[in-house]
């Protein structure tokens, strides 16, 4: 069957506007895989189904991130019933406490990602968090929200205090646990996590080599955070397009095909 034959079977059965949704978030889970941002089965990229208030699309519970495709995602409401799972494998109900909490309080998330790398896990274990000390980590000036952690993510009540401490950040740093990014698009969330791994990345190596940093003043921080939100706002109101979106999906096409099935 061709890539064509199975788009239109793909938005015949689910309608065009969530058939895109979900070959945009099945390229998200096999991005995650293919820059080995993963935790083997679990964390989770959520997102909502357009025009369904209420409706979200997640991954089957127990594939590997590169086995999901736009077909076999699941779609579950803001309690985490299911109400289509077409591999019938379900999903992991506390994966989605996180997702469910933000879904629920801020209507411009598109999408939740949600990370346990190395780099990550480290960074959120430091009491300075992400600190402002390279191009990449000057996008998330003054964006970044923090959580304290309060075990793994299985009581309801923790979705609370969650959402007042993630506010109306794109970006939230779970303290001693992972990274979250919340994009107005699954493409953004995806590219703020994208970046987000490098800078953590990039940190980490700069504190090991012990060499003394070189501090970026406060004007320009902000100056290059304004920057960076510039063209992320431009890209989601249309005026400005998205390439890198398109590339990585190139990207896939070459190294990870059949996600989009």
């Amino acid at each position: 069957m061709t890539l064509a034959s199975s788009a239109l079977r793909g938005s015949t059965r689910f309608g065009e506007a969530e058939w895109q949704a979900r070959v945009d978030l099945a390229a998200a889970y096999h991005l995650v895989a293919f820059f080995e941002m993963h935790d083997s089965i679990f964390t989770h990229i959520s997102a909502a189904v357009p025009g369904e208030k209420g409706h979200f699309l997640i991954n089957p519970y127990g594939n590997w991130f590169d086995e999901v495709t736009a077909s076999n995602l699941v779609k579950i409401d803001i309690d985490g019933r299911v109400i289509d799972d077409p591999a019938g494998l379900g999903i992991n109900p506390a994966g989605f406490t996180i997702h469910s909490a933000v879904h629920m309080a801020r209507h411009d998330a598109g999408c939740v990602l949600h990370t346990h790398t190395e780099a990550g896990v480290a960074v959120s274990c430091q009491a300075d968090g992400l600190l402002p000390v390279n191009q990449w980590a000057l996008q998330y000036y003054g964006k970044v929200a923090y959580h304290d952690y309060e075990a793994i993510a299985l009581d309801l009540d923790e979705r609370e205090r969650l959402i007042a401490d993630l506010g109306d950040q794109p970006v939230m740093i779970l303290r001693n646990h992972g990274l979250m990014t919340v994009g107005r698009s699954i493409a953004e969330a995806w590219k703020l996590m994208f970046n987000l791994e490098r800078t953590c990345k990039a940190q980490l190596q700069l504190q090991a080599s012990g060499a003394a940093i070189t501090p970026v003043p406060d004007a320009v921080c902000a100056k290059t955070a304004k920057q960076y939100w510039d063209s992320y706002d431009a890209m989601a109101s249309g005026t400005q397009k998205d390439i890198e979106w398109a590339a990585f999906r190139r990207l896939l096409d070459r190294k990870s095909p059949g996600y989009d099935s």
